[in-house]
């Protein structure tokens, strides 16, 4: 018997990507087929998914279960590059849906947001209770708000055999909603019962992501230090009670990055390889990096600061552009690219910085693969500003390439970047703080270590040097699955787990 997962998410790498939880998914699914277990992925069959260059050929699945929204068919294919099962919830909703799959042209949230993801719950729920040709799974692996609708269908339903997990990615996205929409989404008998109110209603709202805490079999969230934060009223957004009730289910299981996508030595989307004790490749980089964001001069001795992020209230975009203007006038030969897109007070904020400093500042509204790649393998610093931060995936790609984040001393990034001052050189620097003041005071420290080539050289070959597999994150979710699954496919999860000693030993003997 094989153990079997279906991970539900809103977005997925290549198909659609926001953030990092889409790199998160797939790269999940990824390195638990390589242990054994049969993931797969359901997401919502976004137009921008199912005509992506790279999709696969689909196979329509009939779901005869009437959703919320209206009718729906299942496709199923592989997802792009891998191995991994993947069927989207194709609905005239979500085909409807732009670039951004959360928001429309003017930054404002759709508004049948929450009856197009209780569509993808209740689609969930169908595969889960055999009424399509999809493979029934042992659990079901919620992601964020999107699909926290789920544990309480499962557990409505009388599904009590399928485990379910939650992993909180970002806890200020909640998904809070009008109780008066209960009925629209095939919620109104079941909100009507006490023991199901308490924990879908949230002051006075419908709450997807409290419905998912509240009964989900196991929670998880995405570093130690973000597990500990999102208890305590400052960090958790109206949640803490909930949490804290639930305490004994919560897991922290780190997140990992994709290796060999994220590697310097063999990196398709980068001007040249480099690796340590070769850095030429690095300077060529830079230059590159220079060019494609109109920067002069082009100059690999330039000191070159990168932004790569979301521009968001969460990710201080405020307090950034307050600081730019002051870091960049007293630091003349500081250069500055940025690359991300949001908020359109903090896109036209960006865009008028670039016009205020012609050939020192570059950006690029948007987010593509070649860039972000070019950015983290060109960048001599990655300034990551965050009022907080569950985990922080792109200072982790950018340790892979020798660029040293400055970073905020929250969540995950306490946890994964080591501080110059504070552990023997480090791998970063990180700073307290919300303020302009704070930002500049951290950038002119690196600077000044920056300057000092050889401490600056030991800081990039020890970021360099930092292991953020996936593997150890996959095991630690293997280990959760067994708890909650029944005991049959619990026991074929933890066949896989001990597998791996013996795989592992046998590849040393090869």
């Amino acid at each position: 018997m094989q153990a079997r997962v279906l991970i539900v998410s809103s977005e997925a790498v290549p198909l659609v990507k926001t953030g990092g939880l889409a790199d998160v998914v797939t790269a999940l699914a990824v390195s638990l087929r390589r242990l054994g277990i049969d993931a797969s992925i359901l997401m919502p069959g976004y137009a921008s998914a199912i005509l992506h260059p790279q999709a696969p050929q689909w196979t329509p699945v009939a779901l005869p279960r009437s959703l919320p929204g209206g009718a729906a068919r299942l496709l199923q294919g592989t997802m792009p590059d891998t191995d991994v099962p993947l069927v989207l919830l194709d609905t005239e909703r979500f085909r409807a849906r732009g670039a951004n799959p959360y928001l429309d042209r003017d930054g404002q949230e759709f508004t049948d947001n929450a009856i197009c993801f209780a569509d993808l719950a209740n689609a969930a729920l169908a595969i889960c209770a055999g009424e399509t040709s999809i493979t029934v799974p042992h659990v079901v692996h919620a992601n964020d708000w999107h699909a926290g609708l789920i544990p309480l269908l499962l557990k409505t339903a009388g599904l009590h055999h399928i485990g379910s997990m939650l992993t909180i990615h970002n806890l200020a996205f909640q998904g809070n909603y009008p109780f008066s929409l209960a009925p629209q989404l095939g919620l109104g008998g079941v909100a009507a019962m006490p023991q199901v109110l308490a924990g879908l209603e949230y002051w006075g709202q419908l709450s997807f992501l409290k419905a998912g805490i509240t009964h989900a079999d196991c929670i998880t969230t995405v570093s130690r230090s973000y597990a500990a934060e999102m208890l305590t009223t400052r960090f958790g957004y109206g949640m803490e009670g909930v949490l804290n009730s639930r305490r004994a289910d919560l897991r922290a299981i780190p997140n990992g990055i994709d290796s060999a996508t994220w590697d310097p030595v063999n990196d398709p989307m980068t001007a040249a390889p480099f690796g340590i004790g070769n850095w030429r490749g690095k300077a060529l980089c830079k230059c590159a990096l220079q060019a494609m964001f109109g920067l002069l001069p082009v100059d690999p001795f330039m000191p070159l600061l990168g932004i790569g992020s979301r521009m968001s209230h969460q990710k201080m975009a405020d307090v950034v552009l307050q600081a730019m203007p002051a870091i960049l006038t007293r630091h003349q030969r500081l250069q500055l690219v940025v690359l991300g897109c949001g908020e359109r007070q903090y896109e036209e904020g960006f865009a008028a910085l670039m016009q205020d400093f012609p050939g020192r500042v570059g950006v690029h509204i948007g987010y593509d693969e070649p860039r972000a790649h070019a950015l983290h393998a060109g960048s001599d610093m990655l300034l990551h500003a965050s009022r907080f931060e569950p985990f922080g995936l792109t200072p982790l790609y950018a340790m892979r390439y020798g660029t040293i984040p400055i970073a905020s001393r929250v969540g995950g990034l306490s946890d994964t970047i080591n501080d110059a001052v504070e552990s023997n050189g480090g791998s970063g620097v990180l700073f307290d703080g919300e303020n302009a003041a704070d930002i500049l005071l951290a950038v002119q420290r690196s600077l000044g270590l920056y300057h000092n080539a050889a401490q600056w050289r030991t800081m990039q070959e020890n970021a360099m040097r930092i292991d953020f597999d996936w593997h150890s994150a996959a095991l630690s979710y293997v280990d959760a699955y067994a708890d909650i699954a029944d005991p049959q496919a619990a026991n074929a999860f933890r066949r896989a787990v001990r597998a791996v000693p013996v795989a592992a030993a046998a590849a040393l003997q090869a």
